[in-house]
């Protein structure tokens, strides 16, 4: 049984998908009978050998057709055994990618994507679109990639002699093509992505700037096409460095580098190079070989009759002094050659796939001993758990995982014995059929081999793969559902004009209160004792800030003791207590609150301030503006993810990072009045650039447009490209500016003029920024979000009509705009400008959008309320509206202020029940948002609330 552990240890991933087998023994001593003295004739058979060598390793993990074999393998017997490797590489036929990574293509359609030719030419096909640099200019649209009737792929119109696209790791395969088929994008598509990626352009650019680049894709296609090419090119990353280090040991022959070249994913290039791997103690099989078995096992398969294991056995050597333990190192060689032969567990996994393989979860029987019953009472779903790894959800994965790594819950992979049987009786009558009559003593060491192989090596390596499979694609699915609840979080509708209090409720240390002016300053802090018999007395306190603030609105935090709280204020409300203040209140998250209070940039923000009462103001400020206090607190924090803390977490922060970035660029920022942590999170900037930004505007006064961003520190055509779009201007500020400073600014501007022009002519023709001093006019684009690479399109476009640029947003310019797209068409316009239709209709929204236009004013506020509703005082059929507090792959959990959130399962979210008006990307609601419900089920003993979807409100 130890043997049995160190065998199975020796085949143990270090990732956590299964190895891809080497080829069958049968081939491998044909190397050695190449003849040395004669060159010609050696590199000939060396060739033939590369040739088979290819067939057996480098096909794909799913099992492919029988019939596309057949046309594949004569294909390759037909080649000119003469032919140089380098032009096999180029014309072998490229990989078919594995079917159960691509759910949404069928053999068919795979091979008409692929085209059965070279991969060469269809790259260079596809891949018309390599451009310099300067192709982005600031004065003129971008090269576009348009589509037409008779190019529906669409035809690129600047770069079309474009070259292939050059990876710094090249493959056989193309990795254009591996990606289209990976996310199911067209290829052209992904070839434009791969560039804008490798010239480093933003996603929140690429999503709003170059649509028809992408083919109008959305920013989550966009961030997972990116995640799947850097996991492509993390494998070409991982082949070249083992195909280097076999090339130092001596192992790389010209067949094993074409399979290596030809894989795909990280299993199979495990696969392909755990034969070659040195590990640091022998398997079973290999101490067989050592001891000069592998002969006789070969010559069991393919010439029985002249095999006699009595001549191997040496009374003085373990492992050759019986009969029994030479039969048995026989069966080790072939259980191993059985276990690495591609064909073999192809074979087996067709089966797995056609068959019902179920994954199981029952109690640890020692988990009741040192483990709480709180933890195990969590798991209880999961005792005696079992269901199709086909059918399984994503969060049961998650939850089976995390009960197994606290030692709750055993786990194991159910393959019945059919697929056993089955894969028994084709091994020995087929695949592993030897070739001449067989002695039954030599049959029955050949079955032996075939239980050997399964029991021991194959059936550990496919539960490895089922397991890792699914609980990879739970992780992926976790962190988008994570990254689609936080930026419904982030976009969450402010809630302008309004002072506001913050409440951080509190028992023995008093509640916190801060209250804040419409512009986010702090007016006044205080903390009060409201639970400690004090109640009546503080309340006159409260009153008298509330009236002298004239503030109506209060915000409590849901943490300890917000139900007291809440109460309490209710209470005060409905006696009219505040009046003539009409005051409400709202719940919300204060979840990272008080991880902020005490970090870094709240004591640069608020150095003055106890950290308690910096709690106060982050939760007002939250109503107030979202987006710019959420992204002060690290994503994670949050907390509106599932199973968060079980993921991947470089992938996760990846994703939530992307996620915020997006948000905050979608938004915008007023470059004169934003904070430097909000500014570091626009697209092309980082914390040194937003540091530069502020330090600019500190010494020189407010930004007049956007081509003074060029004159910061640090920032390139390249991030200003990226940060331009989505940095705004308010006009009326800086026109004021301009006319209080235009004296002082005129004379300073022409005595810096000439001291730049004597400086310009000793410098000769270097280059510097833009002259600090220069007058610098207001430009009314800078408040749109459109592009300055756009604006003179946008001239263009004003003067068709008449248009004036200092109209923009106004309902003169919308009916203008409007009058014209109705007569002409968006189309028509945009041949007459020689534009695209999505730069245009950019243009259009720019221009037709009202001043000071908010992305976010068409999501969810808060619920403000007045009254409160106990647990008790619902009832089966009770009608109430709630905000949505987190969803998950099971349900959405909403608040609907008793204190506890009801869960609307999964199956009660239809269709019909969504706002038409909001577009969804998916069927599901997202955190903030109102819906209305109906109470089906109250558990009060486990605080338990079901709830119907009736409408989103």
């Amino acid at each position: 049984s130890s043997e049995s552990e160190e065998e199975e240890e020796e085949w143990e991933p270090k990732s956590k998908m299964a190895k891809k087998p080497r080829l069958p023994k049968k081939n491998e001593p044909k190397p050695k009978k190449v003849a040395v003295p004669k060159p010609t004739v050696a590199r000939k058979r060396v060739k033939k050998i590369a040739i088979k060598e290819e067939l057996d390793v480098s096909l794909p993990i799913a099992p492919p057709e029988d019939s596309r074999d057949g046309v594949h393998l004569s294909k390759l017997k037909e080649e000119d055994v003469g032919v140089t490797l380098k032009t096999l590489n180029k014309k072998s036929e490229v990989p078919k990618t594995q079917l159960n990574s691509f759910p949404g293509k069928n053999l068919n359609s795979l091979e008409s994507d692929e085209k059965p030719s070279t991969s060469v030419p269809v790259v260079a096909k596809q891949v018309k679109h390599e451009q310099p640099e300067e192709d982005f200019t600031f004065d003129e649209p971008p090269s576009k990639k348009m589509k037409s009737a008779t190019c529906p792929e669409g035809k690129p119109v600047k770069h079309a002699g474009g070259n292939k696209i050059k990876e710094e790791f090249e493959m056989n395969w193309d990795i254009v093509q591996a990606l289209s088929e990976r996310t199911s994008a067209e290829p052209w598509v992904c070839a434009n992505l791969i560039r804008l990626f490798q010239e480093e352009n933003t996603i929140p650019f690429i999503a709003r700037y170059r649509k028809e680049l992408i083919n109008n894709l959305e920013a989550d296609a966009l961030r997972e096409i990116q995640q799947t090419l850097e996991e492509l090119r993390t494998v070409a990353k991982k082949t070249h460095a083992v195909m280097q280090k076999l090339k130092k040991e001596g192992k790389l022959s010209g067949g094993l580098s074409t399979a290596l070249l030809n894989c795909r994913t990280l299993e199979e290039l495990d696969h392909v190079s755990a034969p070659y791997k040195t590990g640091s103690k022998g398997t079973k099989a290999q101490r067989a070989k050592q001891l000069g078995l592998e002969p006789a096992a070969l010559c069991l398969l393919q010439n029985p009759m002249e095999l006699n294991l009595f001549s191997y056995i040496k009374p003085n050597i373990k492992g050759l002094s019986t009969i029994q333990e030479v039969e048995a190192g026989v069966q080790h060689i072939l259980a191993d050659m059985f276990a690495k032969d591609k064909d073999t567990l192809d074979f087996i996994r067709k089966l797995c796939q056609q068959r019902y393989i179920s994954i199981q979860s029952a109690l640890a029987k020692a988990s009741s001993k040192n483990i709480n019953e709180k933890d195990i009472d969590k798991f209880q779903l999961y005792h005696e758990f079992s269901c199709s790894i086909k059918n399984i959800q994503h969060h049961q994965i998650l939850a089976i995982n995390r009960g197994e790594n606290l030692k709750i819950l055993t786990v194991k992979v159910n393959i019945p014995d059919g697929v056993k049987n089955e894969f028994r009786w084709w091994c020995v009558n087929e695949r592993w059929r030897p070739k001449h009559f067989v002695k039954p003593e030599l049959m029955r060491i050949l079955q032996n081999s075939v239980e050997d192989a399964y029991k021991r090596l194959i059936y550990p390596l496919l539960c490895r793969e089922f397991r890792s499979k699914l609980t990879s694609d739970a992780e992926k699915e976790s962190v988008m559902m994570f990254g689609r609840n936080l930026r419904q979080l982030l976009l969450t509708s402010p809630v302008r004009g309004r002072t506001l209090m913050g409440v951080d409720p509190g028992y023995k240390h008093g509640c916190k209160l801060a209250i804040i002016s419409p512009t986010s300053q702090i007016l006044h802090t205080d903390v009060v004792y409201l639970h400690s018999g004090q109640g009546f007395r503080e309340a006159e306190k409260i009153k008298r800030h509330l009236l002298q603030y004239n503030c109506s609105t209060i915000v409590i935090g849901n943490g300890t003791a917000c139900r007291e709280t809440e109460a309490y204020f209710a209470d005060l409300i409905m006696k009219k207590y505040f009046a003539p203040l009409d005051v409400v209140y709202c719940i919300v998250s204060e979840a990272g609150a008080s991880i902020y209070s005490v970090s870094p940039e709240a004591s640069k923000e608020m150095p003055d301030l106890d950290p308690n009462l910096r709690s106060a103001v982050s939760i007002a400020r939250r109503v107030q503006d979202p987006l710019a206090e959420l992204v002060k607190i690290e994503p994670k924090h949050i907390g509106v993810g599932m199973y968060q803390h079980d993921v991947s977490q470089t992938l996760l922060k990846a994703t939530l990072d992307s996620v915020v970035e997006e948000c905050v660029s979608f938004v915008g920022v007023d470059i004169n009045i934003c904070s430097e942590i909000l500014l570091r999170h626009i697209a092309g900037l980082n914390a040194n650039r937003a540091k530069n930004i502020i330090e600019w505007r500190e010494k020189n006064g407010p930004f007049i447009n956007r081509e003074q961003l060029k004159e910061v520190k640090g920032l390139g055509p390249k991030s200003f490209q990226q940060c331009a779009g989505f940095i705004r201007f308010n006009q009326e500020y800086i026109k004021t500016f301009c006319s209080n400073k235009k004296n002082g600014l005129e004379s300073h501007a022409l005595l810096h003029k000439a001291n730049a022009q004597v400086t310009k002519e000793k410098q000769g023709k270097k280059k510097s920024k833009l002259t600090p001093g220069v007058v610098q006019q207001p430009n009314p684009l800078d408040q749109t979000c459109i592009h300055p690479e756009s604006y003179s399109i946008a001239m263009r476009f004003l003067s068709l009509f008449g248009g004036n640029p200092n109209d923009i947003g106004k309902p003169d310019m919308q009916q203008k705009v409007n009058a014209v797209i109705q007569k002409e068409g968006l189309e028509g316009v945009a041949k007459k400008l020689n534009t695209t239709v999505h730069t245009l209709q950019l243009i259009v929204d720019g221009l037709t959008q009202p001043e000071g236009f908010d992305i976010r004013t068409d999501f969810d506020k808060p619920d403000f309320k007045r009254s409160i509703v106990c647990l008790e005082d619902l009832s089966i059929g009770t009608v109430l509206t709630g905000k949505v507090e987190n969803a998950t792959p099971f349900g959405v959990f909403v608040d609907i202020g008793v204190g506890k959130a009801g869960l609307i399962p999964v199956r009660n979210i239809t269709e019909a029940k969504l706002s038409k008006v909001k577009k969804r990307r998916s069927l599901g609601l997202g955190p903030g948002e109102r819906v209305e419900v109906k109470v089906l089920n109250i558990d009060i003993p486990r605080l338990r609330i079901t709830l119907d979807l009736i409408r989103v409100l």
